[in-house]
């Protein structure tokens, strides 16, 4: 569970990434909204809902729309976990530095996704896997971005609504 619902604001946090640079949630929403996927390495779900964040990334990257994996283990483990899955998006360590940023939401269970407006407020809160919420976030962003809205799961896929994490 989380603290952070859609409506509420999202705690700040800085943190650094697998390249060793600095994010900071308010200055990445000066230029657009944030995803921020917090998750575990060991995490079975985590390990299915990340490919699909991917796509998302892929699709719906600039402009401003930022993409944040944020992780609760450490830098090395964190960087296989990134290229076993193929995340490109920047991911943030929060594991090393007492789950500053997973403490802040409140997190018992990842993955957690958020989606964060502008304005701070949280548009999507979504815990584990859950298909309508990957598919809202997909809109928004489509919507956000004046494109059409593409299709996030293939037809060929065997996708489950959701998978509790």
């Amino acid at each position: 569970m989380t603290h952070i619902v859609a409506g509420n604001t999202a705690p700040g946090f800085s943190l650094k990434a697998l390249d060793n640079k600095e994010y900071s949630l308010n200055t990445l929403l000066e230029r657009g909204p944030v995803v921020a996927a917090f998750f575990k390495i060991s995490c079975p779900v985590c390990q299915f809902t990340f490919p699909f964040l991917e796509r998302l990334y892929k699709r719906y990257d600039g402009d401003g729309v930022t993409f944040l994996g944020i992780s609760q283990d450490d830098a090395k483990s964190t960087n296989k976990f990134a290229k076993e899955y193929g995340i490109t998006f920047p991911v943030l360590i929060d594991g090393e530095n007492g789950y500053v940023a997973s403490n802040a939401y409140g997190l018992t269970n990842v993955p957690t996704i958020f989606l964060v407006e502008t304005d701070g407020a949280v548009k999507v809160s979504s815990m584990g896997f859950d298909k309508k919420d990957l598919e809202a976030i997909a809109a928004h962003l489509a919507e956000r971005k004046k494109i059409s809205l593409g299709p996030l799961f293939r037809p060929d896929e065997v996708v489950p609504a959701n998978k509790p994490g």
